[in-house]
C-alpha cells in the first residue's frame, strides 16, 4: 500500500516537473535572454542612443522610456531577433542591428505607444 503511493506521488512529481520544464523550453526561453543575451542586449542600448537616428529623434521628441527586448519566435538568425524600443511621449520607435556584426543601430519601424492616449504611468499618484 505504501509503495503505491510512493510511486503515485513520484509519477505526480515527474509529470509536474515535466510540464515546468516543458512550458520554459517551448515558450520561456525564447523571450527570456540569458546572461550572455542580456549583455549583447545592454551594449545595443548603448550603440542605440550614439546612433545618429536617435540623437535626432531626442531633439524632436520627449523621451519617456528605453527598453531592451529578444524575440526568437518572430525568425531571422543572430543578432536580428533583439531590439531596443525607445518610447516617446508620441509613440514608440524600434531600433535594430544594421548588420550581422551590430556595429550601428539604425531604425526599423514605429508602433504604438500607450503614452499617445494615457497619461504616464510614473510618478506614482496616491
Amino acid at each position: 500500500m505504501k509503495n503505491k503511493i510512493l510511486i503515485t506521488i513520484l509519477i505526480i512529481s515527474i509529470g509536474f516537473n515535466l510540464f515546468l520544464f516543458g512550458r520554459w523550453f517551448i515558450f520561456e526561453q525564447a523571450y527570456e535572454p540569458s546572461e550572455s543575451e542580456q549583455v549583447i542586449l545592454s551594449e545595443m542600448v548603448l550603440k542605440t542612443v550614439e546612433s545618429k537616428e536617435y540623437k535626432k529623434l531626442a531633439e524632436k521628441e520627449n523621451i519617456i522610456a528605453i527598453d531592451a527586448n529578444m524575440d526568437k519566435n518572430k525568425g531571422g538568425k543572430f543578432p536580428y531577433y533583439f531590439e531596443v524600443r525607445v518610447r516617446t511621449d508620441i509613440q514608440t520607435y524600434l531600433f535594430a542591428c544594421s548588420n550581422e556584426q551590430c556595429s550601428e543601430m539604425e531604425s526599423a519601424g514605429t508602433t504604438y505607444s500607450r503614452y499617445k492616449d494615457e497619461d504616464p504611468r510614473v510618478p506614482f499618484k496616491k
